[in-house]
């Protein structure tokens, strides 16, 4: 079992603690004084841990668990074993993560790899910049000209931040990511290896006699509360501002187009592609790996499954997905119709053998 010995251990609590804190209902009211000194996945949960189960796939490791106690719907409860305490919640994993939450607060966000306090003597800060009082700054870091940055911000071993950059409060930069020509919010997650305000692809092409590169002289502005994964990338604007809206949560290894514009509260897979001037609407989802041509507009609350190429507009709430991405009625339709067209010509193979 994974042993979270880079995190604090979390509290030993009563079930009947649990119940109280989380608002679920422990069924044996009896069994209320046992202790729970961890959380863990039901196969390889123990009698001191706590599981949850709401998804049938996983319903033989129900049945084998060896959890002290498992949070539970009204649903499945009659199939906890009896060793197993019940805390009867309505949604139990979003129970057991804001219980996850309240144990584990620190790896929630990522703090001094090296433990730093304030600013290390190997970062090298331009005497012009400005840097709030509890800003930490880890090892090698470089801050050029005229940065601002916020109280409460973490800037990570070996990064380096551009001239007139502007950070604001309780913000994580990961480890060797760069960023320039942008302006950030307050309490944004930056994860390692980012590159952020880099120039976009813009060149105007003239085949044989080769391609001439266009100014890109806009910004990357990243609106509050917003999470960038790891090795991610996002280019600055070349006319206009490329603009990540409040709340979005961007995974891995992400590549965002000069001039794209994304709403608030969106989330983006990893290893998505979005091309230049591409505009994205709020709370829309996009799957892994999908690619979005240039200059289309995604509209509100828009979803696009996993590996998903889209060469057109989809409208707010649209369900798209496929090769070229389509309405996902229609793509399973033409799925389902190719299909049959195969057997049937096999079949009728078969009959002329």
């Amino acid at each position: 079992m994974a042993q979270p010995i880079f995190f604090k251990s979390p509290p030993s609590s009563s079930l009947a603690e649990i119940a109280a804190l989380t608002k679920a209902q422990l069924v044996d009211p009896e069994r209320g004084a046992h202790k729970i000194r961890g959380l863990a996945s039901l196969d390889e949960a123990g009698p001191m841990h706590l599981a949850f189960f709401d998804n049938l796939k996983y319903a033989d490791q129900l049945a084998a668990t060896k959890a002290g106690a498992c949070l539970v719907s009204p649903r499945f409860e009659a199939q906890v074993p009896k060793g197993t305490a019940v805390l009867r919640a309505a949604k139990p994993f979003q129970v057991f993560v804001e219980l996850a939450r309240e144990w584990h607060a620190d790896a929630l966000r990522p703090q001094s790899w090296f433990d730093t306090e304030g600013i290390a003597p190997s970062a090298i800060i331009d005497p012009t910049a400005r840097l709030e009082d509890g800003v930490v700054v880890d090892p090698l870091v470089v801050i050029g000209p005229r940065v601002e940055i916020g109280s409460g911000t973490i800037i990570g071993a070996g990064a380096v931040i551009g001239a007139d950059v502007k950070i604001g409060r309780d913000c994580n930069v990961g480890a060797k990511t760069t960023i320039q020509f942008a302006l950030i919010g307050n309490n944004v997650l930056i994860h390692p290896g980012c590159n952020i305000g880099q120039d976009g692809y813009g060149f105007i092409f003239f085949g044989p006699a080769g391609h001439v590169k266009v100014p890109q002289t806009g910004r990357v502005v990243i609106q509050n509360n917003v999470e960038v994964g790891a090795a991610s990338t996002i280019d600055r604007g070349s006319l206009r501002d490329t603009v990540i809206g409040e709340g979005t949560k961007i995974d891995n290894q992400v590549q965002i187009g000069h001039n794209v514009t994304i709403g608030r509260h969106c989330l983006l897979a990893a290893q998505i592609g979005l091309a230049g001037s591409l505009t994205i609407g709020d709370n829309v989802a996009l799957g892994a790996k999908v690619g979005i041509n240039n200059h289309l507009k995604i509209g509100d609350g828009a979803q696009v499954t996993a590996m998903s190429a889209v060469k057109d507009d989809i409208p707010a709430n649209g369900r798209w997905g496929g090769h070229f991405a389509k309405p996902t009625k229609q793509w399973f339709r033409e799925i389902i119709a190719v299909e049959r067209l195969v057997r049937d010509n096999e079949a009728k193979g078969k009959e002329q053998e």
